[in-house]
């Protein structure tokens, strides 16, 4: 009688980790290959065609013809326009040696959205993030479609530092925080008809969406987190932990116009938690009041000014076009600059 032998979960667990490994260093060879290869065939048509200039006036030409051959000769995958996305790959990365060692970590998928962006620090931006924070491609999309580098309000600071690289690389306070956010994934109506527990419940049913808005190092802590001293209670909207800031982040829900007993309030809040919460090893409680609309005023004259941990940041709950949301980022920039000459 032949006997039958059980295999362990053991052995199985790990013949299945050593086989889904390989297949990864498989795929990474295979990608950082075809990476490559694009960024050659780019590098060579433009040396063909332009002799290392930017422009030819029988450019389109030249990737006509080689589309032609390169299609007889393999196949499918050699359009024109396949072939000026390399071109252009090529152009864009050719004077940037750190970015082209990001690209070549990534998916051609997310270099052809990358490489449309305009603005050379934003794309350091998105290649370092897609790295470090393993953005997927609809990811990245979203982010470049919603000017996630232009909404965050360290962006002001580093347009001016465009040729000083380092500066990407010295994270602040102004590096995680946005103006405006965006929650098109909570499906709220536009005017907002929603109440301040109904924005936070869909933010925290959304939780996953919610803290790529955030960004890198946010992790969730609490809804209604209650704080006591010895006479009263109160409670705070949202808490989350920043583990790349080491501190706590305090959100305040507000569905009408901002107002000073708001920005009083949060300041409270985050007095109350760096007494009460903070570890000895944490930095200081960082407090961002989300408001559906911010009074410049207020802004201008209240604590905020005085406060370096406290933010007052406009949220939407919809898509804005690409005009509406260029249209909130030149406000908020404009009075962040009006500010910083007080």
């Amino acid at each position: 009688m032949e006997n039958k032998t059980t295999i362990t979960s053991s052995l199985f667990a790990d013949v299945l980790l050593i086989l889904q490994t390989a297949r990864q260093k498989a795929f990474r060879a295979v990608n950082f290959a075809m990476v490559d290869a694009y960024w050659n065939i780019g590098k060579r048509i433009v040396e063909e065609e332009q002799h290392g200039a930017k422009r030819a006036a029988y450019g389109e030409g030249v990737i006509k013809e080689l589309s032609k051959v390169l299609g007889n000769e393999l196949g499918k995958g050699f359009s024109v326009a396949n072939l000026e996305n390399f071109r252009k790959f090529y152009l864009t990365f050719a004077d940037d040696q750190k970015s082209y060692t990001l690209c070549r970590e990534l998916s051609w998928s997310h270099n052809r959205l990358i490489m449309r962006v305009e603005n050379p620090i934003a794309r350091v931006y998105y290649l370092q993030e897609c790295r470090d924070q393993n953005w997927s491609v609809r990811v990245l999309e979203r982010n470049i479609n919603t000017f996630y580098f232009e909404r965050l309000l360290s962006s002001r600071d580093k347009e001016e530092a465009i040729n000083d690289s380092s500066t990407l690389e010295k994270s602040t306070i102004r590096d995680f925080i946005k103006d405006p956010y965006i929650f098109e994934f909570l499906n709220i109506p536009e005017p907002i008809h929603a109440k301040e527990n109904e924005i936070e419940a869909a933010l925290i049913e959304n939780l996953q969406q919610f803290l790529l808005e955030l960004g890198k190092g946010f992790s969730f802590v609490g809804r209604q987190f209650r704080i006591s001293t010895e006479t009263s209670h109160f409670y705070i909207d949202l808490v989350f932990y920043n583990y790349i800031l080491k501190c706590f982040v305090l959100f305040d829900i507000k569905t009408t116009k901002l107002s000073h007993q708001d920005t009083g309030q949060m300041d409270m809040y985050i007095r109350m938690f760096d007494d009460l919460k903070k570890q000895e090893d944490d930095f200081p409680t960082i407090g961002i009041i989300l408001c559906a609309e911010k009074d410049e005023t207020v802004v201008k004259y209240s604590i905020l000014n005085e406060n370096k941990q406290l933010f007052a940041t406009k949220y939407m709950p919809y898509l804005p076009t690409e005009a509406e949301l260029i249209a909130e980022i030149e406000r908020e920039k404009k009075l962040i600059e009006e500010n910083n000459k007080l």
